[in-house]
C-alpha cells in the first residue's frame, strides 16, 4: 500500500489533501481520483469546477493530474 494525496488547484485557489488515501496500485489511485472529483462536483455550492485540476502525488512526487472537465464536461 502507498499513501497517495489528492490536491486540487485552480488559477486562484489550492485545496490541500492533508490525509490522502492508501492505494494498492495506480489503477486504484485513478479510481479514487475520479471519486474525489465527483464528490466535489456534486457537493452543494456555486463552485465552477471546470477550471480545476486534481493533482495526484505520493511521497516521491506527482504521479498524474486530471482536469475536472474530464468529469464535469465542457460548456457547449
Amino acid at each position: 500500500m502507498t499513501q497517495v494525496y489528492f490536491h486540487c488547484s485552480s488559477t486562484d485557489r489550492v485545496l490541500i489533501d492533508p490525509r490522502g488515501a492508501a492505494v494498492g496500485d495506480l489503477a486504484e489511485a485513478c479510481e479514487h481520483a475520479e471519486a474525489v472529483m465527483r464528490a466535489l462536483v456534486m457537493a452543494p455550492g456555486a463552485e465552477d469546477w471546470r477550471g480545476w485540476v486534481l493533482h495526484v502525488s505520493d511521497d516521491f512526487g506527482q504521479l498524474f493530474e486530471v482536469p475536472f472537465v474530464s468529469v464535469v464536461g465542457r460548456l457547449h
